[in-house]
């Protein structure tokens, strides 16, 4: 046996001829090539890494092989040459690398081709260390398509017999669906995957023809992103409410999949899909949001990700089970340490494996929950000192400021005007307000899905500017001169402020300008949108104008969705005031005259005292001009709250 080889370094390809000087009776020789484009291999000299002193050995048969023909697939005629003599030989023992250095132990095929025949054919045949059952990094499993074409003309039922009868691996198929004369469905399992692949060929239907099955990685499929139907959404709420205790405050929500009301109506809760853990958790936050314990064990969940929002909705979550899921690493605590935990479970998770010691574990998951008192069932002893968790307070939010007292009557006077006749329904009046050369801006924040947002009715005029990157269409959004702006004001959705909740900030103030920011919560009052809160920061440019009153020449408004705790608080309190300081104290004719004009207008003795104050605490002035603006139906209903 002889052989050569050549390396050609600009290539990057190594050519290997081995040639037996030995035929058989027919006087065949074997030759074969060997091509390596894996610069791994070789080092900068062209040599093969791991050779020490000898090639090894290259076993192969004669074509002629009865054995190597039947492998084949027939012997090689006239008209058929063998058409898997080349290309398609898996079989072929060629060690041309000894283990001893390292080199990766896989057999090199040395008639493969880095094609996409290749990859393809390597797909077909299920190779399950290409398509492996997760990532190395920790990630969530992969899915893998089964197709069978034709399969539409089948019967399911005999179909999924027939496959699972000659299946080595019990598999449950899922999402089995039809594309035209195909059959789709998915599985979780790269072993499974492969060993249904390889049954391709090995079924008969009635009329002979062969099942054919192919297999593709599939990475998300698109029932994933799948949502509940509201009729499935009603089946799971009655569902949680059935596994809720409500004296320990616990929700039991353990291989939640076989429930079976939900299986009963056709539901598979997978909670390792965003979309089905995210409608759990909207269950949890509208009703059970007091949540103490919640089981999560046996749902195959492979990250935390989805659970994270979790964290703000049930505040006062304590105790958390997560065995016998399939979270890889103890990184993925990280998205939910949060949560101030005194009970976790984590056995049966791939991650407890990577621990060289109990005691690496342990510190390991304190790290995240340093209040932790007992781990997988277990009383943990008491932590050191400096890894308990340090309370802090958040410094209490300070009131209104404002320059000076005159400042101040100033800027209350014009919000009391302004949004009087911003309330009022007609915001035409608004053009006394704004100078001729106004300009106006609204913006929201993020949004990843208008259509659903409810914010849409001033989504389409957000100016964000972060968002928005085209000149045109910033300069496009942007509201100039009065007419412009107060027809724009007249188009938002009617609104109702809460002045209890406003809050002002003056930020500069000269003799010729003054900037001040104004924050709150209001609620809408359409038809379409009623009792709908949402807070507001709003910043108002003004310059001096007649009768001591103040100008906008910019005004930005910023809208967003209020929080629970906005929401909660939201027009608790009927008393305005824009004021950080409290309420000058009242003389005793003051106190006659407000205990008359709150009894004559029917407002709140805090609306009524503004009314006064408003008119230098001119009874008859002020009955006059409350007169107006009621007719006008200007006063807001917080007005007459008593």
């Amino acid at each position: 046996m002889t052989q050569c080889r050549k390396w050609y370094p600009n290539l990057s390809v190594m050519i290997t001829r081995v040639c037996s000087t030995s035929s058989d009776s027919s006087g065949s020789a074997v030759m074969r090539e060997v091509w390596s484009t894996d610069s791994s291999f070789t080092d900068p000299d062209g040599r093969w890494l791991g050779v020490h002193q000898s090639w090894g050995s290259v076993k192969a048969r004669l074509h002629n092989d009865p054995d190597h023909l039947q492998h084949r697939g027939g012997a090689p005629g006239p008209s058929c040459p063998g058409p898997r003599s080349r290309f398609q030989d898996n079989n072929v023992d060629v060690s041309v690398m000894g283990n001893q250095y390292g080199v990766s132990k896989q057999r090199f095929i040395p008639y493969g081709r880095p094609s996409w025949r290749g990859e393809k054919r390597t797909e077909r045949i299920g190779n399950a260390h290409k398509f492996g059952a997760e990532d190395k990094g920790g990630g969530e499993k992969k899915w893998f398509k089964m197709t069978i074409p034709n399969g539409n003309k089948y019967d399911k039922r005999w179909l999924l017999t027939s496959l699972q009868n000659l299946c080595p691996i019990a598999f449950t198929p899922i999402h089995y669906s039809t594309e035209g004369h195909k059959v789709n469905f998915y599985l979780e399992d790269a072993a499974t995957a492969s060993a249904l692949c390889k049954l391709t060929r090995r079924v008969t239907d009635s009329e002979g023809h062969r099942v054919v099955v192919l297999m593709s990685h599939c990475s998300s499929p698109p029932f994933l992103q799948s949502e509940l139907k509201p009729q499935d959404l009603e089946h799971l709420k009655h569902c949680m409410s059935k596994r809720f205790n409500s004296s320990q405050k616990s929700l039991n929500l353990s291989s939640i999949r076989t429930d079976p009301d939900l299986v009963s109506h056709n539901i598979e809760m997978i909670l390792n899909r965003k979309s089905y853990m995210q409608a759990v958790i909207t269950v949890i936050q509208e009703n059970i949001s007091e949540l103490l314990c919640l089981n999560l064990s046996n749902n195959k969940l492979y990250k935390l990700d989805d659970i994270a929002e979790l964290v703000n909705k049930a505040p006062n979550l304590q105790s958390l089970n997560l065995s016998h899921n399939e979270l890889k690493s103890e990184r993925e605590l990280d998205t939910v340490k949060g949560f101030r935990l005194v009970e976790l479970w984590l056995d049966r998770n791939p991650l407890c494996d990577h621990f060289k010691d109990h005691t690496s574990y342990i510190s390991a998951v304190r790290e995240r929950f340093p209040r932790l008192h007992r781990l997988d069932g277990h009383v943990l002893p008491l932590p050191i000192c400096f890894e308990v968790e340090t309370r802090t307070n958040i410094p209490p939010c300070k009131g209104s400021y404002f320059v000076s007292n005159e400042i101040q009557g100033l800027i209350q006077r014009f919000l009391q005007h302004y949004y009087c006749v911003y309330d009022s329904g007609d915001r035409q009046p608004l053009l006394e307000a704004y100078h001729d050369g106004a300009c106006f801006s609204l913006s929201l924040p993020p949004i990843n899905n208008p259509s659903r947002c409810r914010l849409k009715d001033y989504h389409k005029q957000s100016r964000n500017i972060k968002n928005i990157k085209d000149p045109s269409t910033r300069f496009r959004l942007l509201k100039r001169t009065r007419l412009t702006v107060v027809a724009f004001l007249s188009e938002l959705p009617k609104t109702q402020h809460d002045i209890s909740s406003v809050n002002v900030d003056v930020n500069t103030c000269t003799r010729t300008l003054l900037v001040f920011t104004v924050s709150g919560v209001f609620k809408e009052v359409d038809d379409k949108s009623r009792d709908s809160v949402r807070a507001f920061s709003r910043v108002f440019i003004t310059v001096p104008a007649q009768n001591s009153g103040l100008c906008i020449v910019n005004d930005e408004l910023f809208v967003r969705n209020a929080t629970a705790e906005e929401i909660h608080c939201a027009f608790a309190a009927p008393a305005p005031t824009l004021s950080s300081s409290p309420m000058p104290i009242l003389s005793a004719a003051q106190q006659e005259m407000l205990s008359a004009f709150s009894q004559m207008s029917e407002m709140n003795l805090a609306w009524s005292q503004k009314c006064l104050q408003d008119n230098a605490w001119d009874f008859h002035q002020a009955a006059q001009i409350f007169t107006e603006l009621k007719a006008q139906g200007k006063i807001p209903e917080a007005a007459f709250i008593k």
